[in-house]
């Protein structure tokens, strides 16, 4: 007689497991692939001058908000050492997120003492406008533009303002910042309904409103104030009042995709350390397929190796490995593109190849069981008699090994950074589910197959022959 808790056992968990299969293949959902296997870009940052591990760390958190906001799934971002790695898979404008993603964003306000032609043999073409306070120009070529690295707070300074292209349109001359980037605490890219230009929207502190209104009160109606981000002039508009109640509008001739990455940038702050690429890698999408589908074929012929030695040395019972691995997968499938849809876990190549050696996990705990099962036959009894207590003391085994296992993955997860930890952690994800795998599914589909004299007692698949067989060693 078969307890009823076994079959609401094997039931309940090939309705989880194909249940959740079937949900996530009708969403339309598919796990998230890693930069090795659906292409992107990866680049080595490292800071200019020695600086403290907090700093870099603060300097991490910045760049993880900057590359959320450009909407990239699942980023790597770690460090080694004094270098920060950021892998952005499936990005398509690598350029534009390498530049946001390592952009020190230094922001000042400046008043504009006078404008600049772009070449420095030119005279000024603007004088300061009426109502502002007086200034003292000086001839054009007298004022080399200054390096970004100089660009000094508290010195005035001369400071280019580029096109899309780079090339310089204008210069400036600049007096001390008023004001920094630190007083805006929100910024978002739109279009003005006035002029049909886009620009930013910024939200000032309130400290920073303090700060803002005192500049435009010292500049004056009419003056110009320039937007300094890291040493080239973004925009210099004039004010139209001295009076900004927490906010403003950066105007000027943007792009949409320029007013988003200036936007973008001001939203979540400055890098505290200026950060110099070493190295950047790019990885094709068609490169990152061909490893997808290299790895996928890996793992079917050495699965298939697998089940076709199971069959072969246990007969039927190679079946229920077969089923076994089946409900094992379609939990993994589900599993992994839940998390990749709520956690960001992506998939890379490393985490397939932990999926593949976890096979072997998974493979030995059916050996384990059937090996006691063979103990138990031998000892003459039945296979009915058999299945339960074979399988509590398998369990056992089977328990103690998964459980090193798992001790292993979460160690190397802890201890390594990149690709590794996903190795790690599929690999323990994968020892978690061999152990629900064996008592719920191994065990009571043993048990019902059990009952069953063909699968007993035929010629050529018929357990009780396979497990009867001599002892190893024996004759």
């Amino acid at each position: 007689m078969i307890r009823r808790s076994t079959i609401v056992c094997l039931v309940g968990i090939l309705l989880l497991a194909f249940g959740a299969l079937a949900a996530t293949v009708a969403s339309g959902e598919s796990p998230q692939l890693g930069l090795d296997l659906q292409g992107g870009a990866s680049v080595v940052l490292e800071p200019k001058t020695d600086v403290s591990s907090g700093v870099l760390d603060q300097a991490i958190e910045i760049i993880r908000s900057r590359v959320d906001g450009l909407g990239v799934a699942e980023p790597d971002i770690s460090r080694q050492g004094d270098s920060i790695i950021v892998q952005l898979p499936g990005v398509r404008n690598t350029d534009r997120a390498l530049q946001i993603v390592g952009q020190t964003a230094q922001l000042f306000f400046r008043p504009v003492i006078q404008q600049l032609p772009a070449s420095p043999e030119a005279s000024p073409t603007s004088a300061p406008p009426d109502g502002a306070a007086p200034t003292t120009t000086v001839p054009a070529a007298q004022l080399p533009t200054t390096p970004p690295e100089q660009n000094d707070e508290k010195a005035t300074v001369v400071l280019p303002e580029k096109d899309s292209s780079g090339n310089v349109i204008a210069r400036y001359q600049l007096g001390p910042a008023e004001v920094k980037g630190q007083a805006i605490s929100s910024a978002r890219a739109e279009i003005n309904q006035t002029t049909g230009a886009w620009g930013v929207t910024f939200n000032l502190t309130s400290e920073g409103t303090s700060q803002w209104n005192a500049m435009a009160r010292k500049v004056g109606q009419g003056g110009r104030i320039a937007i300094d981000l890291d040493g080239v002039v973004k925009s210099a508009p004039s004010l139209e009042t001295t009076d900004f109640p927490g906010s403003g509008q950066i105007t000027g001739d943007f792009s949409e995709r320029e007013a988003k990455d200036l936007a973008l940038v001001l939203r979540y702050g400055s890098l505290p350390v200026q950060l110099e690429r070493q190295t950047v890698q790019t990885v094709s999408a068609s490169l990152g397929k061909d490893s997808l589908r290299a790895g996928i074929a890996a793992g079917i012929v050495g699965l298939g190796l697998v089940a076709l030695y199971m069959v072969l040395y246990y007969r039927a019972l190679g079946i229920v490995v077969w089923l076994g691995l089946g409900v094992t997968a379609a939990l993994m499938y589900s599993l992994v593109t839940l998390l990749g849809n709520t956690s960001g876990l992506a998939l890379t190549l490393p985490g397939a190849v932990g999926i593949i050696v976890s096979v072997g996990v998974t493979v030995d705990s059916y050996v384990v069981y059937f090996e006691r099962l063979k103990d138990e036959i031998r000892s003459g009894k039945t296979i009915r008699s058999s299945v339960d207590r074979g399988f509590k003391r398998a369990y056992r085994t089977i328990l103690a090994a998964d459980a090193a296992s798992f001790i292993g993955a979460i160690v190397l997860y802890v201890l390594s950074v990149g690709s590794v930890r996903g190795f790690a952690f599929f690999l323990g994800l994968s020892t978690l589910l061999d152990v629900i795998i064996a008592y719920f599914f191994t065990r009571p589909m043993v048990i019902l197959l059990g009952r069953s004299r063909f699968f007993t007692e035929a010629r050529w698949v018929g357990v009780a022959r396979g497990l009867a067989a001599a002892p190893a060693g024996g004759t």
